[in-house]
């Protein structure tokens, strides 16, 4: 398997471009099942997850064409099964968008139990009672099978609040009779894009963004439309750590800066300038400056997201002081503490926190990401690190980063895959 192989006491410099959002073209992908037409998608990730969406779609009989890199032309008009490839879906998390899209156009789904990262407990448990409030019953065994004679308007309290809850009992309300209310849903920018995509196609959809989300059904989404993926906050955050903990000078473009407010508040926190130009945030770290400690607990957008607490907890173990990282989404997200303690960090794990007792440097050693973000802030942790590191399981990074070592490159890194 592959392996990155980086050199440390980088000080990270340059300009960047920030991709497409994973999580949101991860649902925006199986929602092209609901259009009746063709769909072109703009600023799409060309990541490892997205690759496998899209044979997905082919399996059921889409005709998906890539005509330039970060464009996908998806014709969902002569879907030819409801019935997902079972080992393919089972590969990742967002393979449970294809129930709420299959279920609300031909009332008919399955796909294989979801995986992805192990993070903790991911149950699926809030998308089945959307799915049976508004008709559908759902049997889960080591796949997911959904069915319903018909698909009525209904109201929904989430128990939790889930982004992949909210968003797949939204997509298989679009079609429903009547109106669906969804209530203590989440509130992240890839579901407001994602309802905003639905909503160009034709969807009646208000509230996104906000304790409540209302859905009208329509008779049919229709197609020939374009477009374009909101920019990736997750990967905007990494690079903006990155300029931290390596006390360097990062200028990040295509973002969102109001998305980065969470992480902007903390950076300045322990000592960090950053600027907002417009679509652009610039983040540097001054050389002969600490790093401060700070407390962080994730939460729910807009709270700290779950998705950046490894990047931050670099920056933190680095810190001139004590931290204190609390984390209330996942149980397993400190996994990455383990292999930053390799390298010379002192954390201790506490189950649902982590105390950060911030030490001067890093040591480049053999390490391995346990998932997606534990791998990018590895990457991070290696470049400000004194010595070589070896990372391996760099297919998780893989899954939500495009030409994630050609951008460290192109600000100086010295990172090879091999």
């Amino acid at each position: 398997m592959d392996k990155f192989l980086i050199d440390g006491n980088t000080s990270l410099t340059g300009e960047i471009e920030i991709c497409g959002a994973k999580n949101s073209a991860v649902a925006i992908l199986p929602a092209t099942l609901l259009v009746n037409g063709t769909i072109t998608l703009e600023n799409v990730p060309n990541i490892s997850d997205i690759s496998k969406i899209c044979d997905i779609l082919k399996v059921l009989g889409a005709k998906v064409e890539w005509t330039a890199k970060n464009t996908v032309v998806i014709d969902s008009r002569n879907i030819t099964t409801v019935h997902a490839p079972l080992d393919s879906t089972r590969e990742f998390r967002a393979s449970y968008y294809f129930l709420g899209a299959l279920l609300s156009r031909f009332h008919e789904a399955e796909i294989g139990l979801p995986g992805g990262c192990k993070i903790g407990q991911r149950p699926i448990d809030q998308h089945i009672k959307g799915f049976e409030a508004l008709g559908g019953t759902v049997e889960v065994a080591n796949k997911v099978y959904a069915k319903a004679d018909k698909l009525e308007g209904t109201s929904v309290y989430f128990d939790v609040i889930s982004v992949g809850a909210t968003i797949n009992v939204m997509l298989a309300s679009v079609l429903a009779e009547g109106v669906t209310t969804l209530s203590n849903v989440a509130k992240e920018p890839h579901v407001v894009d994602v309802a905003n995509f639905l909503n160009k196609c034709g969807a009646n959809i208000i509230g996104a963004g906000t304790e409540e989300i209302k859905i009208t059904g329509v008779d049919k989404l229709e197609g020939n439309y374009t477009y374009s993926i909101v920019p990736d906050q997750i990967e905007a955050g990494t690079f903006m750590c990155a300029a931290v903990a390596t006390r360097g000078d990062i200028l990040i473009k295509n973002c969102i800066p109001e998305h980065m407010l969470p992480l902007t508040t903390k950076l300045i926190d322990i000592g960090a300038t950053v600027e907002e130009k417009g679509d652009s945030i610039r983040v540097y770290m001054e050389k002969d400056k600490s790093i401060q400690p700070t407390n962080v607990t994730t939460a729910p957008y807009p709270g700290f997201p779950t998705d950046l607490q490894p990047q931050l907890g670099v920056c933190l173990a680095l810190a001139d002081g004590k931290s204190v990282i609390t984390e209330n989404i996942w149980q397993s997200r400190f996994q990455y503490t383990v292999e930053l303690n390799k390298m010379g960090a002192d954390i201790t794990d506490r189950g649902t926190s982590a105390l950060f007792n911030g030490v001067p440097q890093l040591k480049g050693a053999q390490i391995e990401a346990s998932d997606l973000r534990a791998g990018a802030a590895l990457i991070i942790a290696a470049l400000a690190a004194d010595g070589q590191t070896e990372l391996s399981n760099i297919h998780f990074v893989d899954r939500g980063y495009e030409g994630v070592e050609e951008k460290f490159r192109k600000l100086g890194a010295n990172i090879q895959r091999v």
